[in-house]
């Protein structure tokens, strides 16, 4: 299979994952089963048995919360319940301490353990769950008391609320939303790591296909990070840790997701987006220190303004797939701004995940068509260079040039012979490779140097300078110079023609020059690009890409011609 159908099945499995993702707010109600109404929650500071009483008056207790460390203080609440609760009916209680809950005076559970003289106070969860007697729940009023210390995190008055639900919805609905969560994370989890094979494996690894997969792996660690408080007791010392993490974790992805952009469009002000994003997101971090979910979303906003530019300026530049994405972005915000803040942040991040997708998607499409093209223009140059040994005028030629060697001189004819014999051997043997020894490049021309010159009775002279047996070379590329040499050249009297080719290996680039001493015939077009030019710059291409650098022109000994291979 393709890399481009693995993206497309990919893409396709993202696309009905979101739309699972879309359908979870319609699944997971927020609203309750157990009709009631809440009342403020009340703070006083101190240690009564009897404020756990229902009929207690709390009537001149604080609103706020204001204990001490050492201190143990009491919250109170009262809940009206409309009607009977259809079943067991739970409490959920959110609150930093750690507390025993009362419920009518009736002892429920606790969390955590409270400080007392001779031991200290073990943290309890931020969340605790707690399920009601059915004799407690009757329709009427009710009181919530919750005998509570907060012996950590001090400056950290966040307060307690409550809520009431079915104990059975209080339990499945988080494994409901974590369980379509875990195939999110999953499903980010593969793509991570397939992207990062893809990038590790690859002969050219592309960058965007490096920064994808770290915004995958990325994505799923924010999504587990998030949700691992369903699975694991996290006392509330530790509650701004996970906070924390969410935190870094977003603004990195809001880091590389406008970079990932950047670089798909070739975004010219790369850098100068960057550099004013990581300066914005920096400052939303110092400014609004511990302001954690506000601090999220401003977070986002920042990397949605930053795709947004880029698109904008891909749109003007009518690159492939912007449109698309832009409407992408806008669908994000939309989603981010009416959903609830935990579902609306996680299905923006993966309509612009999807969008990203996309993109790459079209990239490895043109990867694959540029790939088929290279082989098209292998077969053609292959094709190419047996057409430049076996076209009709050549032939005609040589062979009449061989008969008349034959009929004058049988010995020299039957080297006429042999060296042509050799030509179109060494031509057959090469004729589909890429790359050649240099040594069986400078064996071909001095063949053709050795046929050429029964043809044309001039004394040809070879001459070599540096060359390195382990190099390798396009075939016939110094093979084609020479061709040009022996065409558009007259000897110098009786010299012939004499023609050097020099290796020249630095830090930077391997150079090869070819020159042809000789008189240059008039007019000389070299200079222009003819057949012979376009096949060594099209070889270059197939194995250099643009790594390379070719010239020729005219010199004061005759035409010199420089091929300068680039090693990075």
């Amino acid at each position: 299979m393709h890399f481009c159908d693995l993206s497309s099945c990919y893409l396709c499995l993202m696309q009905r994952l979101y739309f699972l993702l879309a359908l979870i707010p319609f699944f997971v109600s927020c609203k309750s089963d157990v009709v009631y109404e809440e009342y403020p929650v009340v703070y006083q500071n101190g240690d009564s048995i009897l404020w756990a009483n229902k009929n207690y008056d709390d009537s001149d207790w604080a609103t706020e919360q204001s204990s001490g460390k050492e201190q143990i203080f009491w919250v109170r609440t009262h809940i009206k319940i409309a009607k009977n609760p259809p079943a067991m009916a739970g409490l959920e209680v959110h609150g930093f301490g750690a507390f025993q809950l009362y419920w009518d005076g009736v002892f429920i559970g606790k969390n955590g353990n409270i400080r007392n003289k001779n031991k200290p106070e073990i943290p309890g969860t931020e969340t605790t769950c707690y399920s009601l007697p059915d004799s407690l729940t009757a329709a009427g009023m009710h009181i919530v008391a919750l005998r509570a210390s907060q012996s950590y995190l001090t400056t950290e008055q966040r307060g307690f609320f409550v809520k009431m639900d079915l104990y059975k919805t209080l339990l499945t609905r988080p494994l409901i939303i974590t369980s379509l969560m875990n195939l999110m994370s999953g499903a980010f989890l593969i793509a991570s790591l397939y992207y990062f094979f893809l990038y590790f494996n690859s002969s050219k690894p592309q960058q965007t296909t490096l920064i994808f997969a770290v915004i995958c792996l990325l994505f799923f660690a924010l999504l587990i990070l998030e949700y691992i408080k369903f699975y694991f007791d996290i006392p509330y010392t530790a509650f701004f840790v996970r906070l924390e993490g969410i935190g870094i974790l977003t603004m990195i992805i809001a880091v590389l997701v406008p970079l990932y952009f950047t670089i798909q469009f070739n975004f010219k002000w790369k850098k100068v987006l960057t550099g004013i994003l990581i300066a914005s997101l920096l400052s939303i971090y110092f400014l609004n220190y511990r302001h954690y979910d506000s601090n999220a979303q401003s977070y986002s906003i920042c990397m949605w303004v930053a795709s947004t530019i880029v698109v904008f300026n891909a749109i003007w530049q009518k690159e492939k797939g912007a449109i698309l994405v832009l409407a992408g972005l806008l669908c994000s915000i939309v989603v981010n701004n009416y959903l609830v803040y935990d579902f609306g942040l996680f299905i923006s991040f993966t309509i612009i995940v999807l969008c990203m997708l996309y993109l790459h998607s079209i990239r490895s499409r043109v990867i694959e068509d540029e790939y088929h093209s290279s082989l098209l223009l292998s077969s053609r140059l292959q094709l190419e260079l047996v057409k430049k040994n076996i076209q009709p005028h050549f032939l005609k030629n040589t062979l009449t040039s061989l008969i008349d060697w034959v009929e004058e001189s049988p010995k020299q004819g039957a080297e006429f012979i042999h060296a042509l014999a050799a030509e179109f051997d060494i031509m057959n043997t090469i004729s589909e490779e890429v790359l050649i020894p240099v040594r069986q490049e400078i064996e071909l021309c001095k063949v053709h140097l050795t046929v050429m010159q029964f043809r044309k009775e001039i004394n040809y002279h070879w001459e070599e300078y540096g060359i390195d047996e382990a190099e390798f070379i396009p075939p016939a590329l110094i093979h084609t110079l020479l061709e040009n040499g022996i065409t558009h050249s007259i000897p110098i009297n009786d010299e012939g023609i004499r023609f050097c080719l020099r290796f020249l290996n630095t830090e930077t680039y391997r150079q090869y020059t070819f020159e042809t001493i000789a008189e240059n015939r008039a007019p000389f077009r070299h200079n222009k690009g003819g057949t012979g030019f376009r096949y060594i710059q099209a070889r270059l291409t197939e194995s250099y890409e643009d790594k390379w650098q070719f010239s020729s022109e005219a010199s004061p000994s005759g035409w010199l011609s420089t091929i300068k291979l680039y090693k990075k």
